[in-house]
């Protein structure tokens, strides 16, 4: 692998007037950023909508963009919205997404903006010609006309055509919107890596439109439902009550469904991870009617015939291995036969004083290196919570040798660039130096995640210069 290094960040962290970030030219001006910096790769989470706790992880559709990502200025310049409309959506604050204001508001500005559409053939055509987003649309159609129930509660099979118009219409121009972004930063040398969560939702377009897919029961019920075991994050485990996958019906087509998701993905980003990869070696089956995740066991995954599936169908695209949490023989040994590079957190490797996999000398070429993951502390909130001696251990490991340890960050960065890993990823708090205030998501906690946002002073605030400095330092431009 080719070494290099880039930044993790949502799309919704950018900084921009209406609440959240979006497809607009702010996002040119962070691909800007990167390529001033010498970061090669720009890592963003899915672009699915999120569900009522503000998570991208469980989703309406595995297909379907997120509204919310939509340019209003874009739209204002093709006389879509008017300039009254964009000052009554201006936002509260710049500093977290306003995700009770954009569930309240940001569709019935986009349902007025499909309104004033003249030439509606084009829309039509281009969701005609992808039938996910086609069965999308409707699911969501569906979905107003029922009071937003869930599908299995609905009683009402007719749609509102508009309403249904407007969600073609969101489609259309979010795809068309983030292929421009894409297209700007592949010219700017950034490649774009996706996130694809192994689950989807059970309320969703992906189990309404296939529920044979799906180990459902009798009453179209969840049999059982998916989770891990408990692990550092959650001492009871994470239930997080996704349907779990026929995966024997599956392998009778040859993964078609996966075959089609995985190509959607690489239609829009440049690699992908694929969330919870260990998944695809064995999962971890929990019954239904359970309130925690300690009462699962494991079960056998597709495996090797997934892997030659992607293998076969998606050669040479970079596809990231999520390996993280319990892993077990049986994952290290698909790990290795399907050649995946998998993913290397540097804060794990100093949660004791073992020899981890995740310590920075430990690393291969065939890796992605963090100092940490969306659910992760901020590098700054981790060193800061660390019992005095095991700090002392991490700042003699990176080869800090001052008195106060406020000024060893940059020598722990300094670190995992050194480090044999292919390509090494910050998130975007690490670049800024930020403490635990603007941790992304806490795992297991239903309220108060996914809102950290950036500023474009914070961001003009961060030195080009010196990451410049460490990429060309340690040959990863």
């Amino acid at each position: 692998m080719k070494r290099a290094s880039g930044v993790l960040m949502h799309v919704s962290s950018l900084y921009g007037d209406y609440s959240i970030g979006s497809f607009g030219d702010e996002a040119k001006c962070f691909i800007d950023f990167l390529s001033d910096c010498g970061f090669s790769y720009w890592q963003v989470l899915p672009f699915c909508m999120v569900d009522e706790c503000n998570s991208p992880y469980k989703s309406y559709s595995a297909f379907g963009g997120n509204p919310y990502f939509i340019s209003l200025e874009k739209l204002k310049s093709k006389g879509l919205v008017t300039d009254e409309e964009l000052s009554e959506y201006k936002q509260q604050t710049p500093y977290s997404c306003e995700y009770v204001r954009l569930y309240h508001t940001r569709f019935s500005l986009l349902k007025k903006a499909s309104e004033r559409v003249c030439d509606r053939e084009q829309i039509e055509g281009f969701i005609d010609n992808n039938k996910y987003l086609g069965d999308f649309c409707r699911f969501m159609a569906l979905k107003a006309a029922n009071d937003e129930k869930p599908w299995y509660e609905w009683e009402v099979e007719s749609v509102d055509e508009e309403i249904l118009f407007a969600w073609k219409f969101t489609q259309y121009e979010f795809f068309k919107q983030w292929n421009e972004i894409k297209s700007y930063a592949n010219e700017k040398g950034i490649k774009i890596i996706g996130d694809i969560p192994i689950y989807v939702s059970y309320d969703s377009c992906d189990v309404w439109s296939a529920k044979e897919l799906f180990l459902l029961d009798d009453m179209e019920r969840p049999s059982c439902v998916a989770g891990v075991p408990p692990d550092y994050f959650c001492s009871d485990g994470q239930l997080w009550g996704n349907p779990i996958y026929n995966w024997e019906l599956m392998k009778n087509d040859g993964f078609r469904w996966w075959e089609d998701r995985i190509s959607h993905m690489f239609c829009m980003f440049d690699g992908v991870r694929i969330d919870h990869f260990r998944g695809i070696s064995s999962y971890w089956s929990i019954p239904a009617s359970s309130e925690t995740a300690r009462n699962g066991e494991w079960k056998m995954g597709p495996g090797k015939e997934f892997i030659d599936m992607l293998h076969t169908k998606f050669p040479e695209k970079l596809i990231i291995a999520e390996d993280l949490g319990e892993i077990t023989p049986d994952v290290t040994e698909l790990l290795d036969y399907s050649k995946f590079p998998g993913m290397r957190i540097m804060q794990f490797g100093f949660l004791s004083y073992e020899d981890s996999t995740h310590l920075p000398h430990n690393y291969i070429n065939n890796c992605i290196a963090y100092t940490g993951t969306h659910d992760n502390n901020t590098l700054l909130g981790f060193v800061w919570e660390l019992e005095g001696d095991m700090r002392q251990y991490l700042l003699d490991y990176c080869g800090y040798t001052g008195d106060d340890w406020n000024n060893g960050y940059d020598t722990i960065i300094q670190c995992l660039f050194a480090s044999s890993a292919g390509i090494v990823i910050l998130p975007i708090q690490d670049l800024l130096g930020y403490g635990s205030d603007t941790r992304l998501n806490i795992p297991g906690k239903a309220d108060g995640n996914w809102q950290f946002r950036i500023t474009k002073e914070q961001l003009d605030g961060i030195c080009r210069e010196k990451y410049r400095h460490l990429n060309e330092l340690y040959k990863r431009i």
